[in-house]
Order: C-alpha cells, then structure tokens, then sequence
C-alpha cells in the first residue's frame, strides 16, 4: 500500500547539522606565510619612509635656506634695475619666485605638527627666528619664504613638487610588486611543504577503500623525515593486502567447512529424528546457526568493488518481496518510481532485508503484535534521504548508542528472538562501503527509525 508522508524537520535532523568550515593544511600554511611576508613588508616600508621623510626635510630645508640666501647675496649686489633681471633669470631656472611682501597680503601659514612643522622648524633654525613660513599667501599655495632685505620685506616662492615630491605612489608599487614576489614565492614553498603529505593523504584514501596496490608512495625521496613515512605506510600497506588476502581464504574456509556438516546435520535430522516436533525444533536451529553464518560472512566479506546508479524503488521491491503476504507484516511506501541513487544493487537490497528482518523480529505493535514499517525517501541538496521506521517499542537511550556495534544485543523489548548481533552494524557497514551514512534512533511517535542518506544518481531524461 502507498502512502503519502512527509519526513518530520526532527527525523532528518542528523543529516542537516552544519558542518564547521575547516582550511586544508595548504591553505592554512599560506595563510601563516602570507600574514608574516605582509606584516614584515608593512614594517620595513614605514621604517624606510620615516627615515627617508627626515632626510627629505634636511635636504628641503638646505634648499630653501640656499635659495634664500642666493636671493638675499644677489638682490643686495645689484642696483635697482638689474634687480628685476635677475628675479626673472631665478623664476625660469630655478622656480622661484620674488615678490615683494604688502601689509595687505594674507597668508595661512604651514601646521605646527608632522612634515610641514619639522620643515618650518628646519628652515627657522637656518634662517633665523624672523623667518616666515607660510603655505598660502593671497590664495596662492606653495612654500612661501618671508625674509627682509635692508628693512625691505619681501616673499620667495618655491613649488612644493621642487621640495617634497609625491612619492606614495612610488612607495606603493614597490611594495605591490615585493608583495607579489613574496607571495608568489609563499605558494611554491607552500606546495613544496604540502605536495608530500596531499600524497600520502590520498594513498590514506585509497587503503581506507581496500585499494592495497594502488597506495605506492616514493621511498627515495629527498626529505629524509617523508621518505621514512613513505617507507612506513608502503609497508603497512603491503601488510594489510597480507591480512586481506587471508581473511578471504578464511571466509572461504569457513563457508565450506561449516556449511558442509549443517547440511548433512539437517539431511539426517530430518531421516532419523520420529517426533516430528522434536525434528522441527532441531531444524529451526540449524537453519538459525545457517543464518548466523550468513551474518557473520556479510559482515566480513570485501567491499564492493563497483558502485552505480539504482533505481531505489526496484531495490526496496525486491527487499519487501518475502513478506508482500504476510498478515503480520504490514509495509508502507512513499517512495518515487524514477529516483536513482549511487549504491551497489545487492548490497542496497541486502541492507534493506536487513533493517525489515530486525524490524519483524522486534518492531511489533504493542497493541495488536503486527509489524508496521514506513519506508520514506526524500531528496535534499543532491541526496537522498531513505527512512525506515517501525511502531515498537523502541529501545532505551542507554542501549541505542550502541545498537551498530557488532554482537551488540539490546535490551529485553527487543530481544524476544535470538541473533547474531550483527543486523545493524551489517547495515552500516554497508551504507559506508557505498558513500553514505547511517544512524538509528527512536522515533519522537514511538518506535525505531533508521535514517540513510545515499548520493542521488540525476536521470538521463
């Protein structure tokens, strides 16, 4: 029967909760490069221009004071009418200008404080305390000198480009380009640091995923501290293929040479065995020691090898397939025809087989004993999210941390049947294995839920 429901905000929270942001090892070794190489530069370029701003006041100040004194020396040489030749020779070769001082002119003079008051400080020192220095004189800016000649007083202009020239913008390409370089050079030891440990994080990957042979690291590289490591991991993983390698022929082991005596156990059973209910009991555990074999092999066997898009409706048919006639087993689904997720197809299924087995043996109704399950899928931000939920009893907080764990029992409520202990930590050893996550809890309406999450596969049309 097919039912319309919607996942609750509470079921699926364990799925939404943010993740804190975390920079990558390159990252945060830029990051600490690029902080010392910025601060360094700042430091050194304000060093460098306090140091360069005082020699420039040194060098402006002679300059003015020259440039007065020539004016003075050559103004009291000359009579009157060379006079004004030679302020006109000193305004086209040297841009500077005399005029001679009104009571009426109005003039701003330069701050007390920073350049312009060192400067006007510098120059008094050289010309004498009657020295005026003014910034603006009549509306017209520049470096006004006021000096007297014979009682007369008058005003030499200077352009404040001929003194203390703009450099900013000077200052600021070399610290752009130094910045640059430096940055430059802060990736490329960055990526040097970081090249050999991205290496080994990705043959971590690749063993995670039981790729042995593939997880070859260089044991003849230059660092000697890396190449140590690289030695240690390719052993490790050698040895792991070793361990993989014999729990294969183990498990192989164990399937023929247990399966081989239960067969013969229950052919003999059931020939030589009179009572009937007696030869029933005795067949009921063998097939239950037969299907804890099948357990303990699930839980064990490798990792598929291929993973693909499934059509997620086709799985859970085939799950639900063994108890479509139960009376007892009642399934309910909510789940779209076309939707597809990146799974492997008999391990999906096995999953699914698994959850609705341990959903029978202990999801029954306390009212009535039928076993109700809800099968729901949702998708969100390009995943899929698959949810089983029965209508037991539920389990304790203290015993549901610990219902993936393998041999894990829980409590009495549901342990009316016997098991392996390994339903749940089959399924989520499994889901893992396909790229997803699982988690289990109880339901906030009663019974136990369990929540998947597996990669949506986009269809073609």
């Amino acid at each position: 029967m097919i039912i319309s429901t919607n996942i609750n905000d509470d079921d699926s929270s364990a799925f939404d909760s943010p993740q804190k942001a975390k920079l990558s090892l390159f990252w945060r070794t830029f990051v600490l490069l690029a902080l010392v190489i910025v601060v360094s530069s700042l430091a050194w370029l304000q060093m460098f221009r306090t140091k360069e701003a005082e020699l420039r006041i040194m060098r402006s100040a002679d300059r003015i004071a020259r440039a007065v004194n020539v004016t003075q020396t050559a103004l009291n040489e000359h009579n009157h009418h060379l006079r004004t030749a030679w302020l006109k020779m000193l305004a086209d070769q040297d841009g500077v200008n005399v005029s001679i001082r009104q009571l009426k002119d109005k003039f701003v003079t330069f701050k007390q404080y920073g350049t312009e008051g060192q400067l006007t400080d510098e120059v008094v020192a050289r010309l004498g305390a009657g020295t005026l220095m003014a910034a603006q004189v009549n509306g017209e800016p520049g470096f006004w000198v006021g000096f007297k000649i014979e009682q007369a007083p008058y005003w030499l202009r200077m352009e404040p480009s001929q003194l203390l020239p703009g450099e900013e913008e000077s200052w600021l390409n070399w610290l752009t380009i130094t910045l640059a370089l430096s940055l430059g050079g802060a990736v490329m030891m960055t990526g040097v640091i970081n090249q050999p440990l991205k290496r080994i994080s990705f043959a971590a990957s690749q063993l995670r995923e039981g790729q042995f042979t593939t997880t070859n690291l260089d044991e003849k590289a230059a660092t000697r501290e890396i190449r140590e490591v690289n030695i240690d991991f390719n052993r490790l993983a050698e040895r792991l293929a070793k361990i993989e390698q014999e729990r294969a022929l183990m498990l192989a082991g164990i399937s023929h040479d247990l399966r081989t005596p239960l067969a013969r156990l229950r052919l003999e059973t059931e020939l030589s065995v009179t009572n009937i209910e007696t030869r029933d009991l005795m067949s009921a555990d063998i097939a239950q020691l037969d299907d804890i074999i099948d357990k303990f092999l699930d839980y064990a066997r490798p990792e598929p090898t291929a993973l693909g898009p499934v059509l997620l409706s086709s799985a859970i048919s085939r799950s639900i397939a063994p108890w479509r006639n139960s009376s007892r087993f009642e399934i309910q689904l909510d789940v779209a025809e076309d939707l597809q997720v990146q799974a492997e197809s008999v391990e999906l299924v096995r999953v699914l087989s698994n959850l609705l087995e341990n959903a029978r043996r202990y999801g029954q109704s306390p009212a009535d004993g039928v076993t109700r399950v809800e099968i729901v899928a949702r998708l969100h931000d390009g995943w899929v999210l698959l949810r089983v939920r029965d209508h037991g009893l539920g389990v304790s907080e203290a015993t549901l941390k610990n219902l993936t764990q393998p041999f894990f029992r829980g409590d009495e409520a549901r342990t009316s049947a016997t098991g392996s202990g390994l339903g749940l930590a089959i399924v989520e050893r499994s889901v893992q294995r396909m790229g997803g996550t699982f988690s289990v809890f109880n339901a906030s309406g009663g019974g136990l839920m369990a929540l998947m999450k597996f990669k949506e596969v986009p269809n073609e049309d």
